[in-house]
Order: structure tokens, then sequence, then C-alpha cells
């Protein structure tokens, strides 16, 4: 796709995913997102090109001025919108598929000091929910949610839901049939374990309660 073609084409998804975004003028103006993405193009070809420190110069003046930091070795498809932004980071290594959304605090980061490919690999029609964290060089699958605040540190399969700390598969949807499937959550099965407990607890203690106050009335009453 060509440059400007590319460009129009970031302008047309925030139109199209943003209520808020009211005219391509206001995008081109006032979307830090939308900045970021056209910093990137320009120092991602700068790294391409082998050119030494003045790609991480460019994306150092992006972080700047949008609070979206995207490593210049970022492989980034079409149709990225990064909604808000502030506080994205993306690593040298990630690969971002076609259409995908990305809320702020989103972390697309590695584990550690190794080597070679050490973070994610997104596709297609993903949507990444505010504060989330992919982290390695794991897998996501396509048209996959990822939730608010999610710490994703494995592989996904396509279709997924995920949420939690780790993260962990809720659902899987089917497209060929419209169905959902819902997955065991173990944690939310232990909670709703403790939460019957609970309820069994606070019956018991009632009932004792009910039935010290009957004891002491009829020593009261018994008294001469």
């Amino acid at each position: 796709m060509s440059f400007f073609r590319s460009i129009r084409r970031d302008i047309r998804v925030i139109l199209e995913r943003d209520p808020a975004a009211t005219s391509a003028l206001e995008v081109i103006l006032t979307y830090p997102g939308f900045h970021a993405r056209q910093f990137h193009r320009i120092s991602h070809r700068l790294y391409y090109w082998g050119v030494p420190v003045l790609p991480r110069l460019v994306s150092h003046l992006a972080r700047l001025l949008t609070g979206i930091e995207i490593h210049p070795g970022a492989a980034i498809g079409e149709g990225l919108f990064i909604d808000h932004g502030m506080g994205v980071v993306i690593g040298e290594t990630a690969v971002i598929g076609e259409d995908v959304t990305m809320y702020q605090g989103v972390t697309l980061g590695g584990t550690g000091k190794e080597r070679g490919k050490r973070h994610p690999t997104v596709g297609n029609r993903v949507i990444i929910s505010a504060g989330a964290k992919l982290l390695g060089a794991i897998t996501i699958g396509d048209n996959t949610k990822i939730g608010a605040g999610s710490v994703v540190i494995h592989s996904v399969p396509s279709n997924a839901t995920v949420v939690g700390v780790p993260g962990r598969v809720v659902a899987l949807y089917h497209p060929q049939s419209s169905d959902v499937e819902r997955l065991p959550d173990p944690e939310a099965e232990m909670l709703q374990c403790l939460h019957r407990k609970i309820l069994e607890l606070e019956e018991r203690v009632h009932t004792l309660e009910k039935a010290l106050r009957a004891s002491e009335n009829g020593r009261i009453e018994s008294f001469p």
C-alpha cells in the first residue's frame, strides 16, 4: 500500500472505531495515536535502511510529543488504532497485524535481556484493552480480545477472550457457528465456593446467636 493511501486508511479506521472523532481534520490535528503511527513510519524506514541513531531519535521525539513509545524495529500492519495512547510501549521485535486496536497503558514488552525475538506477535483484528501487558515472544491469535489490566505471558489462540493476572482464556468464539464456548475458570469457581461457605457460616452464626439469646432470656425469666 502506498504511503498516502496508508495514511488515509489510518484516518478512516479512527473515524470508524472512535465515536468521538468527528472529522479527518480533527484526527490529523489532535489524535496522538495517529501522530505516533506517522513518526513510526519514518523511524521504521530509517531503521530498515540501517541508519544509525537517527531512528531512535525520531521515536524518542514521538514519545515526548505523544506519550507513546514505539521502537523503530517494531513491524506494524495497516489499520492500527491507538486510542488515547498515553503510556503505550511497543518493543523492538513486536509484530502487529492489521486492524488492531489498543488503548492507553498497553505494553508489548520482553521478559528479560534475551536476544532475538523477545516481544509479542499480535494477529489481525485484535483488541487490547487499557493497561494490558503482553510479555515475551508469545503469539496472540486473530480476533482475540485482551481484557483491561491483563498480564499475558503465554500464547493465545484465535477468537479468544483473555482476562486476569496472569491472563487466561475464559471464552472461545466460533466464527462459523457464532457460538461462544465458556471455558472453566478455576479462580472464579474457587471464589464462588468461598462465597457459598461464607453464607453457610453466616447462617450458622445467626442460628447460634438466636439460641444464645433465647437461653439468656430463659435464665432472666426464671430468676426469683
